[in-house]
């Protein structure tokens, strides 16, 4: 035991030392500190930054008014890609996500099987159609010509017919009337001389001079000689009442017929026109059918090979989604995904022109112009500052969600004019500050230096040993500066910090109760027990007073 005991006391005795040690060096470094908060110090009521770090000199300047947003990165301009097959197809090829594309590469392939068997199919079926027409056409061809014949042979038929009435009535007719009349006119002479001849076998009879059977003779040539004359008579009343028209009749009958049956294969050949030229209209739509079918399907092949538009990143849009609603990757398209017509596949954003896409608040919405200036700071790259303008402000509200359901908030679109070469990517998290107005040759100080006391406003300036509340009347304000209208004069000093109770000279006179009394801390003095003043808010909105926290 008293061995251990000698051994363990040097290392008692190096502790001990250690920790002196450390003693001695902790008070020299405060001793060092004091002097130079004292040496910095200076006068105890120096008016410049330089000599006091919490007082500041009230300038006259000029300051941006901004307002801050927040959001993330955006291409300008983003193509959506998707399979425009009209039946699902699978996919044989896909580009890796993260590459940057040229416009003109392949993204995608897709199985082209059954659109080449619908191809083939195609093909067939417009070769058929096509023999269809063809026959169709030829058939219709054939007819018309056929429709030539049949109308020339009817037309012959109608000259025929024309010829033959002419003939009758300018020959036949007259010749017969001719001819029947002259036999009438021979068989009437005939008779009459007959009769003489009779009449003188009578008297040669009663004389004695001709024989009985000479007059007898005589008798019956004279009744074939009336007989004769009667039935020329009879001929001739019957051509002229009954045979003439009957001719007449069957001539013109003859002429009409083949007028009408011209007519009828005139009719009969224009419906058998029309039915044709309807087939072959028929056939030529079935074929043009079949051929925009064909083309379709060929398009349809074309369609197989999705090519970039443009150059961009490929982003899988089921990426897109999982990131933005915390989600898997479940959906990833790979080899082998069954895509559906007009299911997004891939994002394909523009790279070399980003914008942020940040949300304002609906309060502040209304000081955003189209044209206006802002700095944007990239998570991803927080120590480049980039610039840009506002391209577009969101026509409707958006809601704060489950979150913050009675926040409305307003997309502001700002293009970047530089830091496009910065591989900045989309849905990079960024903060903006858009300048919507520059506040010229006015009293300003910096937000931390101003106080509220209910409505009143006022900062603290040196008064003797201690500082006073004096009350002022507050302008325009940003993120770091805010206007002072009156109550401070360029030169006068206000302390950035907020004074402990004793070092508070005078207050402002704050809101009167009802009784006349004055409300507030304004009236309580300085000292043990004093309520302190409630602090300014700094203002990021951009315009308008510091409120009351």
């Amino acid at each position: 035991m008293p061995r251990s005991t000698d051994s363990t006391r040097p290392r008692s005795l190096i502790r001990f030392g250690l920790a002196t040690i450390v003693i001695v060096v902790s008070v020299l470094l405060l001793v060092v500190v004091a002097g130079g908060v004292f040496v910095l110090g200076g006068d105890e009521f120096g008016y410049g930054r330089a000599g006091r770090p919490d007082i500041y000199i009230v300038q006259r300047g000029s300051f941006e008014v901004s307002v801050p947003a927040s959001g993330e990165l955006a291409a300008l301009d983003q193509v959506e890609i998707a399979s425009k097959l009209e039946a699902r197809a699978t996919i044989t090829f896909i580009v890796d996500e993260g590459i940057t594309v040229k416009a003109g590469d392949t993204l995608i392939r897709l199985d082209e099987k059954e659109i080449l068997d619908r191809i083939k199919d195609a093909k067939d079926a417009v070769q058929s159609a096509s023999t269809a027409w063809i026959t169709a056409q030829s058939n219709l061809e054939i007819k018309r010509q056929a429709n030539v014949a049949e109308v020339a042979k009817a037309d012959l038929e109608i000259h025929l017919a024309t010829l033959a009435l002419e003939a009758w009535q300018k020959g036949e007719d007259i010749s017969t009337r001719r001819k029947l009349q002259l036999e009438l006119d021979t068989a009437e002479k005939e008779h009459e001389r007959l009769l003489d001849r009779f009449e003188t076998s009578g008297d040669l009879r009663k004389q004695e001079f001709i024989s009985e059977d000479e007059y007898r003779r005589d008798e019956i040539e004279l009744m074939r000689a009336d007989s004769r004359w009667q039935q020329a008579g009879l001929a001739l009343q019957v051509y002229r009442d009954y045979q003439r028209e009957q001719d007449r009749a069957k001539f013109e009958s003859d002429f009409k017929q083949a007028v009408d049956a011209r007519d009828r294969i005139e009719k009969r050949h224009e419906n058998e026109i029309k039915s044709l030229e309807s087939d072959l209209q028929s056939k030529e739509h079935q074929l043009e059918s079949k051929h925009d079918r064909l083309e379709k399907h060929e398009r349809q092949l074309t369609l197989c090979t999705i090519l970039a538009p443009q150059d961009g990143l490929v982003v899988y849009a089921a990426s897109l989604w999982g990131g933005r609603h915390g989600g898997g990757n479940d959906n990833t398209p790979r080899i082998g995904t069954e895509l559906r017509r007009n299911d997004p596949v891939i994002m394909l954003p523009d790279t070399s022109q980003m914008v942020a896409e940040v949300k304002v608040n609906e309060a502040l919405s209304g000081k955003i112009q189209k044209g206006q200036t802002a700095t944007i700071v990239s998570d991803a790259v927080p120590d480049q500052t980039l610039h840009g303008d506002v391209i577009s402000v969101g026509v409707l509200a958006e809601s704060g969600g489950w979150r913050d359901p009675n926040r409305r908030d307003y997309t502001v679109r700002i293009r970047l004019t530089d830091g496009n070469d910065l591989g900045l990517k989309p849905s990079m998290r960024c903060k903006a500050n858009i300048n919507v107005e520059t506040v010229t040759d006015v009293i300003s100080v910096p937000v931390q230096a101003i106080y509220h006391e209910r409505s009143v406003a006022y900062a603290y300036v040196p008064d003797g040993a201690g500082y006073a509340q004096r009350e002022i009347r507050l302008g325009r304000s940003s993120e770091l500066f805010i206007e002072v209208e009156e109550g401070l004069a360029q030169g006068d000093a206000v302390l950035l910090r907020e004074p402990s109770p004793d070092q508070i000279t005078s207050r402002v006179r704050g809101d009167r109760n009802s009784d006349g009394r004055e409300a507030g801390s304004g009236l309580r003095p300085a000292g043990k027990g004093a309520k302190r003043p409630e602090r300014a808010k700094r203002t990021g909105a951009g315009g308008g007073r510091a409120s009351q926290d």
